[in-house]
Order: C-alpha cells, then sequence, then structure tokens
C-alpha cells in the first residue's frame, strides 16, 4: 500500500497494492497497521455505501465537532471526480482544495481528515462510492457549500448543465456564509 501526501495538508492518496492475473484481481483495500506504520492513527467504526448515476454531485458535505468526520473514500464501480476543502482556520491549507478521480480501476482512495468538506460528482454512466467515517452522522452537527461557489472556483469536469443535485444540496451556502468550526 502506498500512501501519498497530498498539496493540502493531512490529505493522503492511497494506493493498493493491486495483484492480478488471469482470474481477476485481489488487493488489500483497508489496512489499520498499514495506516499506523505512515503515522496515521484513525478508528472508523462506520462504512457507507452509496449508488449514483451520471452528473449527480453529492456535497460539499462536512459536520462539525464533536461530530466531525474523518473519511477513507473508494469507487468500486465506475468514476466520480472527488473534491474536498479545508475548512480548518489554522491550517496553512485553509479554503485550498483538491481533487482526485476515483475509479474501479484505478483503486485510489482518498484519506480525508476531520475539517474538511467533500464532495463528489458521478463521471460514468452509474457509480458505487464507498467510505469509512471515523465518527457517527448527527443531522445537528451537518453543514454544507455550494458545489459552484465562485470563490473556490472548483472544476467538476462535467457540463453545469448535467449535474444533479439533491434538495438538499441546492439550498447549500457560499463558504462566506456556512457555518463550520473546525
Amino acid at each position: 500500500m502506498k500512501i501519498t501526501p497530498t498539496i493540502l495538508n493531512d490529505l493522503y492518496i492511497i494506493e493498493p497494492a493491486v495483484f492480478a492475473d488471469n482470474r481477476g484481481f485481489f488487493y488489500e483495500s483497508f489496512s489499520t497497521k498499514k495506516l499506523e506504520e505512515a503515522g496515521l492513527k484513525y478508528n472508523f467504526i462506520q462504512d457507507n455505501h452509496s449508488k449514483s448515476s451520471y452528473g449527480v454531485l453529492r456535497g460539499l458535505h462536512y459536520q462539525n465537532a464533536p461530530y466531525a468526520q474523518a473519511k477513507l473514500v473508494r469507487v468500486v464501480q465506475g468514476s466520480v471526480l472527488d473534491v474536498v476543502v479545508d475548512l480548518r482556520k489554522e491550517s496553512s491549507t485553509y479554503l485550498q482544495h483538491f481533487s482526485l478521480e476515483l475509479s474501479a480501476e484505478n483503486k485510489l482512495q482518498l484519506l480525508i481528515p476531520r475539517g474538511f468538506a467533500h464532495g463528489f460528482v458521478v463521471l460514468s454512466e452509474t457509480c458505487e462510492f464507498l467510505y469509512k467515517c471515523d465518527n457517527f452522522y448527527d443531522k445537528a452537527s451537518e453543514g454544507g457549500i455550494a458545489y459552484n461557489d465562485a470563490s473556490l472556483n472548483i472544476d467538476w469536469k462535467i457540463p453545469a448543465k448535467d449535474i444533479i443535485l439533491s434538495a438538499k444540496d441546492e439550498q447549500n451556502p457560499t463558504v462566506n456564509n456556512a457555518v463550520f468550526k473546525f
């Protein structure tokens, strides 16, 4: 398993060692031991699984303390553009974003620490997206940021006319109007 830091503080790309042959493939998708050997200690307590079609954009979501969540995200069918925004006011990468294509083919994962907003848009016809969380969901602690906030200038890699949002995500405020405590 290869663990690579990104341009944002404490955000890592996880690349598993894939063993493939004529029967298919095998890889270790998660190892507490390997993360700890890299100095990363997380206690993931919940797994989530979503299925979406092309153009569905989920995000940008976060949870405030004490229910903030770190996540380990990956795709098992299809592909997404995964996007995170650093919301930690004391971070040198505050309000910067990072994006990465995650797919069933590349098997890359993103390890997202607490204090980040997270979202993804589906690039393939359909997609199944898995993520581990180190804290439980708490509705009263949830927050969101508008995916198209001009101050963030995120390129979602698909035409705006193709983006499909939930009613809740349509109401997300700009980052300047969002309430987050990290």
